[in-house]
């Protein structure tokens, strides 16, 4: 089935919006830990909730306006299983890369994880036999290099980058965990709504990291907002802005344009998140990395010329369940 240009558009936008929304995660996060002391565990968790709220608003909107529910009860399952293992993955991916920044610099991190665009390019190869075309390989290398320059370029040259094993196995964890949520969201679970496939992701994100929370005897990290008013602001903009929307959002774009685009296009990400640090918490920002981010615009309006990919929005592999009606609204 061949996408419409509409469609494309719809979902580009979507991919695009998102990734604003996630480059502000960031300066949020580091505003709580300085000035509420909340720390990693605590601001994923509560994020994850207060997400999951938002987009069960959504779903409640959508139901008062006639639509009906899906349910994961309605999916096949493999479906479920696939669900699964992207509200796994959602789990492994924020505790890798947050543990990853505490043992190595967040450039070296950041670096790490961003590779999860060629990572995701590499499988649709291999798994789904279709080759991305020109346009689309080099607007990747373009974004991949637009990206590491707004990265590194960001790096205190008095104080280097600190390389540890562990930390930029993390890195690359949270990379290759963010691969796989995309190839899974891609076709896994398309019967349900982008808007319950949301809820559903950071719903169980949240019931996992209370897991860890009490498994980790973290559990004080996750309750230290009720006694630090100051936190829930940080909180409660981060789960809206820096997960409920997003993540319904991304969605969407992964569902509408398909793996190799999204990834492309998500690496607006960390130029939002470089331009929102230089603005809130003061950090500098270099003119090499004005540069870079123009290089990753760039090869976001340059993959708008790709040729529109073929069954984007229809499961190839069989492993999930076929779309309904339900599935392609917005929210």
């Amino acid at each position: 089935m061949q996408l419409d240009r509409r469609s494309v558009a719809v979902g580009s936008l979507a991919v695009v919006v998102a990734a604003i929304l996630f480059g502000t995660l960031g300066p949020v996060s580091r505003l709580a830990t300085e000035r509420a002391g909340v720390d990693t565990v605590g601001f994923v968790t509560w994020r994850a909730l207060f997400g999951a709220l938002v987009v069960g608003a959504f779903v409640a909107v959508r139901v008062l306006g006639g639509s009906s529910i899906v349910g994961v009860a309605a999916l096949s399952s493999r479906a479920r299983l696939s669900l699964f293992v992207a509200v796994l993955t959602g789990i492994v991916l924020n505790l890798a890369i947050f543990v990853a920044f505490g043992r190595i610099t967040i450039a070296l991190a950041l670096l790490g994880f961003y590779t999860y665009p060629a990572l995701v390019t590499a499988a649709v190869i291999l798994i789904e036999r279709r080759r991305p075309d020109r346009f689309e390989l080099v607007a990747l290398a373009m974004a991949m290099t637009g990206m590491a320059v707004v990265v590194l370029g960001g790096i205190d040259p008095t104080t280097g980058i600190s390389v540890d094993s562990l930390g930029l196995g993390l890195a690359f964890l949270a990379a290759a965990s963010q691969a796989v949520f995309v190839l899974v969201s891609r076709h896994g679970y398309t019967r349900l709504p982008n808007d319950e496939a949301a809820f559903a992701v950071l719903g169980g994100g949240f019931v996992g990291f209370l897991i860890v929370a009490v498994i980790g005897g973290s559990v004080a990290s996750v309750t230290q907002p009720f006694d630090s008013p100051a936190a829930w602001p940080y909180l409660v903009v981060g789960g809206i802005l820096g997960a409920g929307v997003p993540t319904t959002l991304y969605i969407l774009g992964i569902r509408s344009i398909g793996g190799v685009r999204t990834g492309i296009l998500a690496l607006i990400e960390p130029v939002v998140g470089a331009g929102l640090a230089a603005a809130l918490l003061g950090e500098s920002l270099r003119p090499i990395q004005v540069a870079g981010g123009a290089l990753v615009l760039g090869a976001a309006l340059l993959v708008q010329r790709s040729s529109v990919p073929a069954g984007a929005d229809t499961p190839s592999d069989g492993c999930g369940d076929p779309p309904t009606a339900a599935a392609t609204p917005l929210v």
